[in-house]
């Protein structure tokens, strides 16, 4: 059985005639016919009563209306609720970002995302560049927010947000008061920068393109422990250098 003899078979029972049936259901009667002779068979019971010139509901016809009427309002609650996630998300999502992105980017992005969407759950899946690429292949993420470039062809990238790389200093140090910096000045002296990831490669690329060779004083594997660093204690000449992104 389907939705159209369901429709059908509520229509003759409702108007207690084929032929009024036929013509609300723009059919042919032969076809409406048809249609309560193929539920009948299928059920195994005579849910019609044509005898006496006109159409009356069988006991057994009763009880198929309400269940033929009730399938028929959970089709309709079932496209209604679609239709609304359409218009309204619901569910959930994950995602998976590296730690900075976590701490410095995604918090305030899904602050105003669960203000227009409270439905929908955010699940953050905190990983590496490769890690992240694999889970959105492996469709373990529903989207990755990585840095570019992204080479892999099965991959679509969308850029969403743009930082800086800058370089932080004690108020004191030679180069606080100035706006910009070269990379030569900044080479100068000894520097705390990120072990891995796409700001240490830009970094190195940089250093490299110009033919420096930077004082790396310490290296630390943790946007965080980067951030929040402060200086320890260095000779009065040498002041340390952070070299990270904007936050």
């Amino acid at each position: 059985m389907d939705f159209d003899q369901l429709e059908t078979f509520i229509e003759v029972a409702r108007l207690s005639s084929f032929s009024r049936a036929a013509e609300k259901r723009f059919r042919t009667q032969p076809a409406i016919s048809s249609q309560i002779r193929s539920l009948e068979e299928e059920v195994g019971a005579k849910l019609l009563d044509r005898s006496g010139g006109k159409v009356s509901i069988t006991a057994s016809g009763k009880l198929f209306l309400k269940f033929a009427e009730d399938t028929l309002d959970a089709r309709k609650a079932a496209v209604t609720a679609i239709a609304e996630t359409e218009r309204v998300p619901r569910g959930e999502i994950v995602v998976g970002a590296n730690e900075g992105t976590c701490l410095h980017v995604l918090p305030e992005v899904f602050a105003h995302f669960k203000k227009q969407y409270p439905d929908v759950s955010i699940n953050i899946n905190r990983a590496d560049y490769a890690k992240i690429l694999e889970s959105v292949i492996d469709n373990s993420v529903d989207f990755g927010v990585v840095s570019l470039p992204i080479n892999d062809p099965r991959l679509t990238a969308i850029p969403s947000h743009k930082d800086e790389l800058v370089l932080v200093v004690p108020p004191k140090h030679p180069l606080a008061k100035m706006k910009s910096v070269a990379a030569a000045d900044v080479a100068q002296y000894p520097l705390v920068m990120p072990k891995v990831g796409h700001t240490r490669d830009a970094l190195d690329d940089l250093f490299h393109r110009q033919k420096l060779k930077p004082r790396i004083a310490m290296e630390l594997d943790s946007s965080e422990l980067l951030n929040a660093s402060s200086p320890p204690t260095w000779a009065s000449d040498s002041f340390p250098v952070r070299m990270c992104r904007k936050t």
